[in-house]
């Protein structure tokens, strides 16, 4: 793992922590902590400080009816463990190189997906939409592509999942862990080595600038829709 420059903020990773977070931005943090020595370790003392205040508190006493539903339920999973087929991918069909947390989308690798055509730099790849109706898609920028001048309606994180772009703020490579708001305006271009493919969730449409830009944002709040 290689040492990065952008995290999620202290408080995004103790929500992760407690399990409070939506899908869409779980599976962010999820894929950075898989590229990440630093945030694995924050977690780690996370999982243990929750640990120490659970023990620190007065247990209740549960009823029997309880106590005799939670073993029934127990003992049905262990049914259901046993009796489960369990299915694998074969060795060679599988792509190592996935983030774990995008297994349940991605059966096999990147090339094997039907990218959506956005723009001549940019193809895309809706996952899910998560409880807010947040999206959760794959970016793919060709090298030396954009994606535009652009600012945002609502939140956007962004994850680096192969490759590397630069935009006003900085360079960012696999791994690193972005978050922009409606205070931001970028333009990310994806360097010319290779693809840039990112995870990216965004709460609302990005809003395009300039005057060729603002034709297409009505287009870009119907696809998002």
């Amino acid at each position: 793992m290689e040492t990065l420059k952008n995290h999620p903020k202290d408080e995004l990773l103790a929500a992760y922590a407690a399990g409070s977070l939506p899908l869409s931005q779980a599976l962010c943090i999820s894929v950075h902590l898989e590229h990440c020595t630093e945030c694995t370790q924050n977690l780690h003392q996370l999982h243990q400080l929750g640990s120490e205040l659970m023990l620190s508190l007065q247990p209740a006493k549960p009823s029997p009816k309880l106590k005799d539903k939670l073993f029934d339920q127990i003992d049905q999973i262990l049914i259901n463990a046993a009796t489960t087929e369990k299915v694998t991918l074969p060795t060679n069909e599988a792509n190592h190189s996935l983030p774990r947390c995008l297994h349940q989308f991605i059966k096999t690798g990147y090339e094997d997906i039907s990218w959506k055509r956005l723009s001549s730099d940019i193809y895309s790849y809706e996952l899910c939409r998560d409880q807010n109706n947040a999206k959760v898609e794959l970016l793919r920028i060709k090298p030396g592509g954009t994606s535009g001048t652009h600012t945002h309606m609502g939140d956007e994180y962004t994850v680096i999942l192969e490759g590397s772009f630069s935009d006003e703020s900085g360079f960012y490579q696999q791994g690193d862990f972005l978050v922009k708001n409606s205070l931001d305006k970028h333009t990310p271009v994806a360097t010319i080595d290779k693809d840039c493919i990112c995870l990216a969730v965004t709460e609302a449409p990005i809003q395009l600038t300039g005057f060729f830009g603002r034709m297409l944002n009505p287009l870009i709040r119907r696809s998002y829709a």
